[in-house]
């Protein structure tokens, strides 16, 4: 390939129920007058990047042909999961929701002063060589930050952000969070120890419990332990938290937190409701971590809600102003409050290999991988 060529990693769902990840080329692409080129040398492995790149698939089908960047990784998907991705059948879509990069051209001479500065922007297509998208969509880094730390400064950060701006838009003063030792999970302890916003974290493992609470959180419970719901009711009645935001999706745990929290509510209510307590209480589900089916026991009386949260939507409700300020907040604290870590740092050619995708699959804490196109 030329030096005119961009390479990136694009995935197909084609109607025989088969997954396609491979390399393609393409044409540099030049920017328009509102846009600059951005040489993209840093990308996140997100659970979201996961939905597009490998779907629903079954991993242990994987096969691959050819080599480098060459290869071609084919799998599985099962029939029964082939209807959630019939709308992208036989399309071959670009991977990838943010990066980092330097700006290597402007569109127009007013845009020119950006050449040379490191930028994080979330616009799909990121693992990708080179990337055009509109100046005003870039987090234009203070001097000294890099593209692998402003790789992942849209989506956790502004999620993190967004689940605080969301539990006091709709007035609750506490929060519940899962998956909580994530890079996510971990943004959001500093956010709510800065601003005193008493949060609650659900993990799975005792290590996790440890890491959390050596960042400072006070409220920690591990759901695989027999006292979960015991030590979740206990933290919901000393915080009062009354939204939860989920990031497995699947399996009991939002109805679990629904019921803790009507226990805690019942606890300390002055009198008794046969309907339940008056007290609302909501849990979004922001992730698809597990992939059964939703359950929920109800034993939460009517005075609730559970519903999904999404972070481009939420943007629009707050409207450009408050949006700006946020971005801004994402950028001064990228070194601290907003950073991210990384396990390895992948090629576009290894991000076919499947050592690397039963890895990074797994969407396991601990285990977040940074692609570089440029490598």
């Amino acid at each position: 390939m030329s030096e005119k060529t961009s390479k990136q990693i694009r995935s197909k769902v084609t109607k025989e129920g088969k997954l396609l990840i491979n390399i393609e080329g393409s044409e540099v692409p030049q920017p328009e007058k509102d846009e600059v080129l951005i040489k993209i040398e840093a990308s996140p492995i997100n659970p979201s990047d996961l939905g597009l790149l490998i779907g629903p698939s079954d991993i242990s089908s994987m096969s691959v042909s050819g080599d480098g960047e060459k290869a071609v990784v084919t799998m599985d998907i099962p029939e029964n999961l082939l209807r959630m991705v019939e709308a992208r059948l036989d399309q071959s879509l670009p991977v990838g929701n943010e990066g980092g990069g330097t700006v290597i051209a402007a569109g127009s001479e007013d845009l020119e002063d950006l050449i040379g500065k490191t930028v994080g922007v979330a616009g799909g297509s990121m693992y990708s060589q080179f990337r055009c998208v509109k100046a005003s969509a870039c987090f234009v880094m203070n001097e000294g930050t890099t593209p692998a730390e402003s790789a992942s400064c849209f989506v956790n950060p502004l999620t993190a952000l967004g689940m605080v701006e969301t539990m006091r838009m709709e007035d609750h003063k506490a929060l519940v969070h899962t998956a909580a030792a994530s890079n996510l999970g971990q943004m959001l302890i500093k956010i709510c120890l800065n601003e005193d916003v008493p949060l609650v974290n659900i993990v799975r493992k005792e290590a996790h419990v440890d890491l959390l609470t050596s960042l400072g959180a006070k409220f920690v419970c591990n759901s695989s332990l027999e006292t979960f719901m015991d030590d979740l009711i206990k933290a919901l009645v000393e915080t009062g938290a009354t939204i939860g935001f989920d990031a497995t999706g699947g399996g009991k745990l939002s109805g679990q937190i629904l019921t803790a929290m009507e226990v805690a509510a019942n606890l300390t209510a002055t009198e008794y409701n046969r309907y339940g307590s008056n007290t609302f209480k909501q849990v979004y589900i922001y992730g698809g971590l597990d992939r059964s089916p939703t359950t929920l026991t109800r034993s939460f009386g009517f005075s609730w809600g559970l519903g999904g949260w999404l972070l481009t939507p939420f943007i629009g409700r707050i409207g450009p102003e408050r949006f700006k300020e946020l971005k801004q907040k994402v950028v001064d604290e990228i070194k601290t409050t907003f950073a991210s870590h990384y396990t390895k740092e992948i090629s576009l050619a290894e991000v076919l290999l499947p050592e690397n995708i039963n890895v990074y699959a797994k969407q396991a804490t601990g285990e977040k991988y940074l692609i570089n196109p440029n490598k």
